[in-house]
């Protein structure tokens, strides 16, 4: 078999093995692992909150999803499992199917995965263009930090509401019932957020901020101040009896679709299921392709290493694939705990491995301590979540200084992602931006007739030779402009060079305008010299029947050719 069809599994994880590995690269990977592990499982608890499940989910895919990923995929450092990106798509796909229509669109979007991973489809990043980006990622950190303020406050009767302006109009209106218990743990984990990297960064600052809200908060609790914890919004059940808390269990295989739908019923797969998730599993697909390949782009600008994108897509796809069997949600790499890895000594996929058995680690011997954690804390972490994921600063500095048509594509994808969905934003984002490159593809491009003398070689040519000169792409857009000037030349043109030199490429649209030039010069008499056609602009002139005749049409590769054919052409007509 071809070694170019080789399925690139585990990729990352055997070139690390032979560019050699050492006990110290074990080592450094190890401590590593640990020091994600520890950030990750308040966070895989956060975001699984946010997207409406039981925190336990989160966890769960950070284990079983955060192991495959980094065993099969092609980054060396991507640390995988819940992300705050999937929050705004993830949540209404809660609230209307439920969990298990919820790990059935993770399920889906891993074959899609798969599929973009075997088409070798990974350079798909580069096609995403860096407003589109920057706006979909800071209106998912508004829409996220919107989302925390209910539990960092302690609101009560939000409820669901259908879009944002609903939403910061339920948040208003319950302001009145403010907990102070709750405000004071949220912001004590908050500042201690902010501050703690200023003094160090041995010990994780998510580590400290988390303990000190947890501390904070049974101090308030034991002096009768009521505080919201993860134990009294969440419970499991064991032989009829509910736990406060989160199970103490390793993740469990299990059927996604016999997990209750948005009724609470498991739910009747059908065609008519699949059809309404598929949308939602290709944009989970999508935003899982571009975060990942995105967060590998930033790890190989740290660590100076080049990672296989064909590889992580195969990687990401047998996660999502996989992960729902054991009550994950939808996983992907994410950059800040990658970042955080590569910063902590990481030198290949051991250290994800290593982060994935501290979660399970602490699932099972902390669950029952998960239960006191204030919910205003996690809604804390993922408020700083949010604003790192927004980027405002850079934002700030894009807005003051951006081309204004590539501003106006990043407020309009910021928009739309807050007020709409992020799935309509960048299928939006992306028509404007591809609009605009297409304008300014065009404004590169065109012709016009040129004096004789700007070519040596026709200079001196008599006043029936004519030279015309195209330079840029000739495609839909532009191929008309290109070429309208060519008609326009006097009665008296009998010979016509078309200089084709700075033309790259031709598309279906100018092929037929220029056959439409070429035979509007052919009934008036004009023989037409083709300079400097490209290799395969020439063969698709071919194949549209537009190729070289022996009277009208010749194709020439230099101006002294040119030159040659037209003056033997002149001697033979002044002969006859």
């Amino acid at each position: 078999m071809n070694s170019s069809f080789r399925v690139p599994l585990f990729a990352a994880l055997r070139d690390s093995f032979r560019q050699g590995y050492s006990l110290s690269s074990l080592r450094s990977d190890v401590l590593a692992g640990i020091t994600v592990g520890i950030i990750a499982i308040p966070l895989a608890m956060a975001l699984a909150i946010a997207v409406g499940v039981a925190p336990q989910h989160g966890l769960y895919t950070g284990i079983v999803g955060g192991l495959i990923i980094a065993i099969c995929g092609g980054s060396r450092f991507n640390i995988s499992g819940p992300t705050a990106a999937f929050v705004v798509i993830l949540l209404p796909i809660t609230q209307q199917y439920g969990l298990g229509g919820l790990l059935l669109v993770t399920l889906m979007a891993g074959l899609i995965l798969l599929a973009l991973g075997l088409g070798r489809m990974g350079n798909l990043i580069q096609f995403v263009p860096y407003p589109v980006v920057m706006g979909f990622t800071a209106g998912i950190g508004i829409v996220i930090a919107t989302l925390q303020i209910k539990d960092f406050f302690g609101l009560q009767n939000i409820g669901q509401h259908s879009n944002y302006i609903e939403q910061l109009q339920a948040l208003a209106g319950a302001l009145p019932s403010i907990s102070a218990g709750d405000t004071l743990v949220g912001i004590a984990t908050l500042a201690t957020l902010i501050l703690w990297p200023r003094l160090t960064r041995r010990v994780p600052g998510h580590l400290v901020a988390l303990l000190a809200g947890s501390l904070l908060g049974l101090l308030l609790i034991t002096l009768q101040m009521p505080v919201a914890t993860l134990g009294a919004r969440f419970s499991y059940e064991v032989d009829g009896v509910l736990h406060a808390g989160i199970p103490p269990f390793a993740p469990q295989w299990v059927l996604p679709w016999r997990l209750p739908g948005a009724d609470g019923q498991p739910l009747l797969v059908n065609f008519e299921l699949l059809r309404q998730l598929l949308p939602s599993a290709m944009a989970v697909a999508m935003l899982g392709a571009i975060e990942s390949l995105l967060c590998a782009l930033v790890a190989d600008g740290m660590a100076n290493t080049r990672h296989d994108p064909n590889a992580e897509l195969l990687g990401q796809g047998l996660g999502n694939l996989i992960v729902p069997f054991f009550g994950g949600i939808t996983a992907t790499a994410a950059i800040a705990r990658t970042a955080t890895s590569v910063r902590s000594g990481a030198r290949s996929p051991i250290a994800a491995v290593v982060h994935a058995l501290v979660m399970l680690l602490a699932v099972v011997l902390l669950a029952r301590l998960f239960a006191w954690l204030p919910m205003a804390s996690l809604a804390a972490m993922l408020l700083m979540v949010a604003w790192n994921m927004s980027e405002a600063p850079r934002v700030v500095h894009l807005l003051r200084v951006g081309p204004r048509q590539d501003v106006l594509v990043l407020l309009i994808c910021l928009l739309l992602t807050v007020l709409f969905d992020m799935v309509l934003a960048v299928g939006v984002g992306l028509l404007l931006a591809s609009a605009l490159f297409i304008r300014r593809m065009a404004e590169l491009s065109g012709g016009s007739a040129q004096p004789r003398q700007h070519d040596q070689a026709l200079a001196d040519l008599p006043d029936s030779v004519a030279l015309y000169r195209i330079q840029g792409p000739l495609f839909f857009a532009a191929a008309d402009k290109a070429l309208e000037a060519i008609s326009r030349f006097d009665n008296e043109v009998r010979h016509m060079v078309i200089d084709m030199r700075a033309v790259p490429s031709m598309d279906m649209s100018a092929l037929v305008l220029f056959d439409k030039a070429l035979s509007e010069l052919a009934q008036r008499g004009i023989a037409v010299y083709l300079l400097g056609v490209k290799a395969q602009i020439r063969l698709k002139l071919k194949r549209a029947g537009i190729g070289a005749s022996r009277d009208m049409r010749i194709f020439v590769a230099t101006p002294e050719l040119a030159a040659k054919m037209i003056r033997t052409r002149l001697a033979e007509t002044a002969g006859g």
